[in-house]
């Protein structure tokens, strides 16, 4: 699948590929990328790792936006969950979180949309699925499948 995704971006002039990694829940680990090839191009707290394979070695490396501290300090104090519509079962999870928060801790969560591309790139955390503020980290799955030619 690897392969298969490389060959795409190369006839699609691409630069590369890139995926998002975590040796965390939801998201793939960097082992089977780095063991294909692919290098570290950038990181992001607690442990994402944003991985790269160059097809024209010129390009530049892509990168996170950064700024995490400041974005997550927009949220305030409490529990934010954070959640797009890109997977299906986010709605399910987030409701779950939510609930149990209210039910078992009396915390009522702040949970906010992410409904364009722009709010996933200003989100607090790389992965901008889902993710949750107040004390934890976000859990979730993505992966990027180009970067585009500049």
């Amino acid at each position: 699948m690897i392969e298969a995704c490389l060959r795409d971006a190369e006839v699609e002039g691409m630069n590369g590929v890139a995926v998002l990694a975590r040796n965390g829940p939801w998201l793939a680990g960097s082992s089977l990328f780095r063991a294909n090839g692919f290098t570290v191009a950038a990181t992001a707290p607690p442990d994402y790792e944003l991985l790269v394979r160059k097809i024209k070695a010129r390009a530049a490396h892509p990168s996170f936006k950064g700024d995490y501290e400041r974005k997550i300090a927009r949220f305030g104090c409490g529990l934010t969950i954070i959640r797009s519509a890109q997977c299906p079962y986010i709605a399910k999870f987030a409701a779950e979180i939510a609930r149990t928060a209210q039910q078992e801790y009396h915390l009522t969560p702040n949970v906010v949309d992410l409904e364009s591309c722009r709010d996933a790139q200003n989100a607090p955390t790389p992965y901008s699925q889902s993710s949750t503020t107040g004390g934890f980290w976000p859990t979730a799955k993505s992966a990027a499948p180009a970067f585009a030619t500049s």
